[in-house]
Protein backbone atom coordinates (compact mmCIF):
# COMPACT_ATOMS: atom_id res chain seq x y z
CA UNK A 1 0.00 0.00 0.00
CA UNK A 2 1.10 3.65 -0.74
CA UNK A 3 2.07 5.98 1.68
CA UNK A 4 -0.24 9.25 1.12
CA UNK A 5 1.47 12.73 0.29
CA UNK A 6 -0.74 15.83 0.90
CA UNK A 7 -0.03 19.13 -0.31
CA UNK A 8 -1.47 22.07 1.55
CA UNK A 9 -1.27 25.60 0.28
CA UNK A 10 -1.37 28.96 1.26
CA UNK A 11 -2.52 32.63 0.95
CA UNK A 12 -3.82 33.31 -2.33
CA UNK A 13 -6.29 33.93 -5.09
CA UNK A 14 -8.73 30.53 -6.17
CA UNK A 15 -6.19 27.92 -8.03
CA UNK A 16 -6.90 25.14 -10.18
CA UNK A 17 -6.42 21.97 -7.50
CA UNK A 18 -5.07 19.68 -10.39
CA UNK A 19 -2.78 22.18 -12.11
CA UNK A 20 -1.52 22.78 -8.66
CA UNK A 21 -0.66 19.43 -7.27
CA UNK A 22 1.11 19.00 -10.99
CA UNK A 23 3.41 22.08 -10.47
CA UNK A 24 4.27 21.31 -7.06
CA UNK A 25 4.89 17.77 -8.05
CA UNK A 26 7.20 18.78 -10.70
CA UNK A 27 9.12 21.00 -8.71
CA UNK A 28 8.96 17.87 -6.15
CA UNK A 29 10.62 15.98 -8.70
CA UNK A 30 13.21 19.10 -9.53
CA UNK A 31 14.30 19.15 -6.02
CA UNK A 32 14.84 15.20 -5.74
CA UNK A 33 16.96 14.70 -8.62
CA UNK A 34 19.11 17.86 -7.02
CA UNK A 35 18.86 15.31 -4.13
CA UNK A 36 20.23 12.41 -5.56
CA UNK A 37 17.17 10.48 -5.83
CA UNK A 38 17.05 10.84 -9.68
CA UNK A 39 15.40 7.51 -9.91
CA UNK A 40 12.32 8.47 -7.99
CA UNK A 41 11.54 11.54 -10.83
CA UNK A 42 9.02 9.97 -12.48
CA UNK A 43 7.23 7.97 -10.08
CA UNK A 44 6.87 11.56 -8.48
CA UNK A 45 5.13 13.05 -11.12
CA UNK A 46 3.18 9.76 -12.57
CA UNK A 47 1.86 9.35 -8.92
CA UNK A 48 3.45 5.83 -8.11
CA UNK A 49 5.23 6.93 -5.34
CA UNK A 50 2.51 8.18 -3.09
CA UNK A 51 -1.35 8.38 -2.93
CA UNK A 52 -0.62 12.13 -3.65
CA UNK A 53 -3.76 14.78 -3.01
CA UNK A 54 -3.50 18.24 -3.08
CA UNK A 55 -5.71 19.77 0.06
CA UNK A 56 -7.42 23.04 -1.51
CA UNK A 57 -9.38 25.51 0.22
CA UNK A 58 -8.44 28.55 -1.39
CA UNK A 59 -12.79 28.70 -2.50
CA UNK A 60 -13.56 28.83 0.88
CA UNK A 61 -12.40 32.36 1.16
CA UNK A 62 -14.42 33.71 -1.97
CA UNK A 63 -14.29 35.24 -4.85
CA UNK A 64 -14.69 39.05 -6.21
CA UNK A 65 -17.44 40.39 -4.58
CA UNK A 66 -20.66 40.47 -6.33
CA UNK A 67 -21.91 44.18 -7.56
CA UNK A 68 -23.58 46.37 -4.62
CA UNK A 69 -22.03 43.56 -2.42
CA UNK A 70 -19.55 44.94 0.37
CA UNK A 71 -16.01 44.83 -0.44
CA UNK A 72 -14.98 43.38 2.62
CA UNK A 73 -16.43 40.69 4.77
CA UNK A 74 -17.37 42.21 8.86
CA UNK A 75 -14.17 42.35 10.43
CA UNK A 76 -12.36 43.01 7.93
CA UNK A 77 -10.79 46.43 9.77
CA UNK A 78 -9.92 43.93 12.60
CA UNK A 79 -7.79 41.79 9.83
CA UNK A 80 -6.36 44.64 8.38
CA UNK A 81 -5.00 45.70 11.64
CA UNK A 82 -3.71 42.10 12.14
CA UNK A 83 -2.27 42.58 8.93
CA UNK A 84 -0.46 46.40 9.56
CA UNK A 85 1.16 43.98 12.77
CA UNK A 86 2.28 40.99 10.70
CA UNK A 87 4.17 43.75 8.01
CA UNK A 88 5.49 45.77 10.85
CA UNK A 89 7.36 42.85 12.52
CA UNK A 90 8.53 41.75 9.30
CA UNK A 91 9.90 45.20 8.45
CA UNK A 92 11.55 45.39 11.27
CA UNK A 93 13.20 42.23 10.98
CA UNK A 94 14.40 42.57 7.48
CA UNK A 95 15.96 45.93 8.82
CA UNK A 96 18.12 43.99 10.67
CA UNK A 97 20.09 42.29 7.65
CA UNK A 98 19.06 44.18 4.60
CA UNK A 99 20.11 43.88 1.25
CA UNK A 100 21.20 47.31 0.08
CA UNK A 101 21.17 50.86 0.91
CA UNK A 102 18.27 51.09 -1.22
CA UNK A 103 16.78 48.26 0.20
CA UNK A 104 16.85 50.05 3.82
CA UNK A 105 15.39 53.52 2.70
CA UNK A 106 12.16 51.66 0.73
CA UNK A 107 11.45 49.25 3.97
CA UNK A 108 12.12 52.55 6.28
CA UNK A 109 9.61 54.57 3.72
CA UNK A 110 7.05 51.45 4.30
CA UNK A 111 7.51 51.24 8.33
CA UNK A 112 7.06 54.80 8.48
CA UNK A 113 3.55 54.50 6.43
CA UNK A 114 2.81 51.83 8.73
CA UNK A 115 4.04 53.62 11.53
CA UNK A 116 3.24 57.78 11.23
CA UNK A 117 5.72 59.72 12.91
CA UNK A 118 4.10 60.94 16.52
CA UNK A 119 2.65 57.06 16.61
CA UNK A 120 6.37 55.58 17.45
CA UNK A 121 4.48 52.99 20.02
CA UNK A 122 1.22 52.32 17.93
CA UNK A 123 -0.04 51.47 14.40
CA UNK A 124 -1.99 54.55 11.70
CA UNK A 125 -5.44 54.50 12.08
CA UNK A 126 -7.54 52.95 9.05
CA UNK A 127 -6.51 50.86 6.41
CA UNK A 128 -5.32 53.43 3.92
CA UNK A 129 -1.65 53.21 5.70
CA UNK A 130 -1.51 49.81 5.32
CA UNK A 131 -2.22 50.15 1.71
CA UNK A 132 0.33 52.99 1.33
CA UNK A 133 2.96 50.27 2.82
CA UNK A 134 2.12 47.66 0.78
CA UNK A 135 2.17 49.92 -2.29
CA UNK A 136 5.72 51.06 -1.34
CA UNK A 137 6.75 47.06 -0.58
CA UNK A 138 5.07 46.46 -4.58
CA UNK A 139 8.19 48.10 -5.81
CA UNK A 140 10.60 45.26 -4.51
CA UNK A 141 12.27 43.79 -7.10
CA UNK A 142 9.70 40.60 -7.92
CA UNK A 143 7.37 41.60 -5.90
CA UNK A 144 4.54 42.78 -7.78
CA UNK A 145 5.22 40.52 -11.13
CA UNK A 146 6.30 37.20 -9.60
CA UNK A 147 4.23 37.22 -6.39
CA UNK A 148 1.16 37.61 -8.49
CA UNK A 149 -0.30 40.83 -7.01
CA UNK A 150 -1.35 43.19 -9.32
CA UNK A 151 -2.66 45.92 -6.59
CA UNK A 152 -1.84 47.00 -3.44
CA UNK A 153 -5.71 45.86 -2.22
CA UNK A 154 -4.84 42.20 -4.01
CA UNK A 155 -1.69 41.55 -1.72
CA UNK A 156 -3.64 43.20 1.45
CA UNK A 157 -6.65 40.65 0.68
CA UNK A 158 -4.59 37.86 0.41
CA UNK A 159 -2.67 38.47 3.51
CA UNK A 160 -5.71 39.12 5.39
CA UNK A 161 -6.98 35.34 4.50
CA UNK A 162 -4.42 34.29 7.68
CA UNK A 163 -5.74 36.84 9.71
CA UNK A 164 -9.95 35.66 9.20
CA UNK A 165 -8.49 32.44 9.66
CA UNK A 166 -7.24 33.22 13.25
CA UNK A 167 -10.13 35.04 14.08
CA UNK A 168 -12.46 31.90 14.06
CA UNK A 169 -15.81 33.71 13.08
CA UNK A 170 -17.60 33.62 9.61
CA UNK A 171 -19.99 31.00 10.24
CA UNK A 172 -21.86 28.81 7.80
CA UNK A 173 -25.68 27.67 8.11
CA UNK A 174 -24.14 24.61 9.92
CA UNK A 175 -22.75 27.02 12.50
CA UNK A 176 -19.06 26.04 11.47
CA UNK A 177 -16.47 28.83 11.38
CA UNK A 178 -14.07 29.36 8.38
CA UNK A 179 -11.29 27.87 10.11
CA UNK A 180 -13.10 24.85 11.43
CA UNK A 181 -14.30 24.44 7.48
CA UNK A 182 -10.67 24.95 5.80
CA UNK A 183 -9.15 22.33 8.47
CA UNK A 184 -11.65 19.63 7.72
CA UNK A 185 -11.20 20.06 4.14
CA UNK A 186 -6.95 19.22 5.15
CA UNK A 187 -8.13 16.07 6.98
CA UNK A 188 -10.54 14.99 4.52
CA UNK A 189 -7.14 14.39 2.38
CA UNK A 190 -5.18 12.65 5.33
CA UNK A 191 -4.86 8.77 5.90
CA UNK A 192 -6.27 7.86 9.17
CA UNK A 193 -5.26 3.90 8.09
CA UNK A 194 -2.01 4.68 6.71
CA UNK A 195 0.99 7.00 7.42
CA UNK A 196 0.39 10.09 5.39
CA UNK A 197 3.16 12.44 4.71
CA UNK A 198 2.27 16.56 4.95
CA UNK A 199 4.36 19.18 3.28
CA UNK A 200 2.51 22.91 3.95
CA UNK A 201 3.31 26.40 3.00
CA UNK A 202 3.03 29.24 4.22
CA UNK A 203 -1.15 29.52 5.97
CA UNK A 204 -1.16 26.16 5.14
CA UNK A 205 1.46 25.42 7.92
CA UNK A 206 -0.73 27.20 10.17
CA UNK A 207 -3.99 25.26 9.36
CA UNK A 208 -2.06 21.67 9.38
CA UNK A 209 -0.63 21.79 12.60
CA UNK A 210 -3.90 22.68 14.29
CA UNK A 211 -5.28 20.32 11.83
CA UNK A 212 -2.62 17.14 13.13
CA UNK A 213 -3.49 18.16 16.72
CA UNK A 214 -6.76 15.92 16.45
CA UNK A 215 -5.88 13.43 14.35
CA UNK A 216 -5.48 10.57 15.19
CA UNK A 217 -3.43 8.87 12.33
CA UNK A 218 0.15 8.65 11.69
CA UNK A 219 2.60 11.66 10.04
CA UNK A 220 6.00 9.99 9.56
CA UNK A 221 6.89 13.28 8.71
CA UNK A 222 5.21 17.06 8.54
CA UNK A 223 7.44 19.60 6.15
CA UNK A 224 6.53 22.92 6.88
CA UNK A 225 7.71 26.15 4.17
CA UNK A 226 7.51 28.98 4.70
CA UNK A 227 5.47 29.55 7.21
CA UNK A 228 4.13 32.87 9.29
CA UNK A 229 4.31 30.90 12.82
CA UNK A 230 6.61 32.98 14.02
CA UNK A 231 5.16 35.86 14.07
CA UNK A 232 4.36 36.88 17.78
CA UNK A 233 2.25 38.98 17.48
CA UNK A 234 0.14 39.04 14.68
CA UNK A 235 0.05 34.60 14.14
CA UNK A 236 1.59 32.73 17.45
CA UNK A 237 -0.50 33.95 20.03
CA UNK A 238 -3.72 33.54 18.28
CA UNK A 239 -3.11 29.97 17.24
CA UNK A 240 -4.39 26.47 18.72
CA UNK A 241 -4.11 24.99 21.08
CA UNK A 242 -1.99 27.03 23.54
CA UNK A 243 1.22 26.81 24.44
CA UNK A 244 1.96 26.02 20.50
CA UNK A 245 2.97 22.58 20.81
CA UNK A 246 4.58 19.40 18.21
CA UNK A 247 0.93 17.08 17.50
CA UNK A 248 1.16 13.84 18.92
CA UNK A 249 0.64 12.38 15.43
CA UNK A 250 3.87 13.88 13.97
CA UNK A 251 6.83 11.63 14.16
CA UNK A 252 9.33 14.07 12.67
CA UNK A 253 9.02 17.94 11.62
CA UNK A 254 10.94 19.73 9.73
CA UNK A 255 10.90 23.13 9.09
CA UNK A 256 12.63 25.14 5.81
CA UNK A 257 12.68 28.85 5.26
CA UNK A 258 14.35 31.54 3.19
CA UNK A 259 16.49 34.36 4.59
CA UNK A 260 14.88 36.58 1.49
CA UNK A 261 11.03 35.08 2.06
CA UNK A 262 9.34 38.32 3.06
CA UNK A 263 6.26 36.43 4.15
CA UNK A 264 7.50 34.19 6.82
CA UNK A 265 8.05 35.68 10.45
CA UNK A 266 10.85 34.27 12.90
CA UNK A 267 12.12 31.19 11.50
CA UNK A 268 13.21 29.00 13.83
CA UNK A 269 9.92 27.03 15.70
CA UNK A 270 11.99 25.25 17.87
CA UNK A 271 12.62 28.29 20.01
CA UNK A 272 9.16 28.46 20.96
CA UNK A 273 7.28 25.34 20.00
CA UNK A 274 7.17 22.73 22.97
CA UNK A 275 8.03 19.27 21.81
CA UNK A 276 5.33 16.52 21.72
CA UNK A 277 4.98 13.99 24.58
CA UNK A 278 7.35 11.39 22.28
CA UNK A 279 9.86 14.97 22.48
CA UNK A 280 9.88 15.58 18.72
CA UNK A 281 10.97 18.85 18.31
CA UNK A 282 10.50 21.49 14.84
CA UNK A 283 14.24 21.32 13.48
CA UNK A 284 14.60 24.05 11.22
CA UNK A 285 16.59 24.98 8.39
CA UNK A 286 17.70 27.70 6.00
CA UNK A 287 17.31 27.71 2.27
CA UNK A 288 18.55 30.02 -0.31
CA UNK A 289 16.27 30.08 -3.52
CA UNK A 290 17.74 32.16 -6.60
CA UNK A 291 15.15 34.95 -7.75
CA UNK A 292 14.15 38.06 -6.63
CA UNK A 293 11.06 36.59 -4.85
CA UNK A 294 11.51 33.36 -3.12
CA UNK A 295 7.87 32.70 -1.38
CA UNK A 296 6.31 30.77 -3.83
CA UNK A 297 5.79 26.96 -2.55
CA UNK A 298 7.49 25.61 -5.80
CA UNK A 299 10.51 27.43 -5.25
CA UNK A 300 11.15 25.58 -1.63
CA UNK A 301 9.88 22.42 -3.01
CA UNK A 302 12.93 22.60 -6.13
CA UNK A 303 15.49 22.66 -2.89
CA UNK A 304 17.45 19.49 -2.50
CA UNK A 305 17.43 19.91 1.55
CA UNK A 306 13.52 20.20 1.30
CA UNK A 307 12.76 17.04 -1.72
CA UNK A 308 15.55 14.72 -0.27
CA UNK A 309 13.55 14.34 3.04
CA UNK A 310 10.57 13.92 1.74
CA UNK A 311 11.48 11.08 -0.63
CA UNK A 312 13.11 9.33 1.85
CA UNK A 313 10.37 9.41 4.10
CA UNK A 314 7.73 8.21 0.84
CA UNK A 315 10.70 5.25 0.52
CA UNK A 316 10.92 4.49 4.33
CA UNK A 317 6.67 4.12 4.20
CA UNK A 318 7.31 1.69 1.37
CA UNK A 319 9.71 -0.46 2.55
CA UNK A 320 12.36 0.41 0.84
Amino acid sequence: MKPRLVFVHGIGGPRDAAAELDAWLRALAEGARAAGHAGRVLDLVQGWAADTRFAYYGDLFGGAPAQGAPALPPGADEDTRLVAEWLLEALDERLDEPDSDDEVRLLRHARAQLVPEGQSQGLGGGGRHVLNAVNTLLSLPGVRTLGGWASAELMVGHLRQVARYLRRAEHDEEGLTLDARIRRRVEQELDPDGPTIVVCHSLGTVVSVETLHTFQGRIPLLVTLGSPMGMRTAVQPKMRPQPLQVPGSVDRWLNFWDRDDFIAGRPRLEKFVRPSDRSVLPVSARVDSDGVWVHPAAKYLAQPAVAGPVVEAIEAATGG
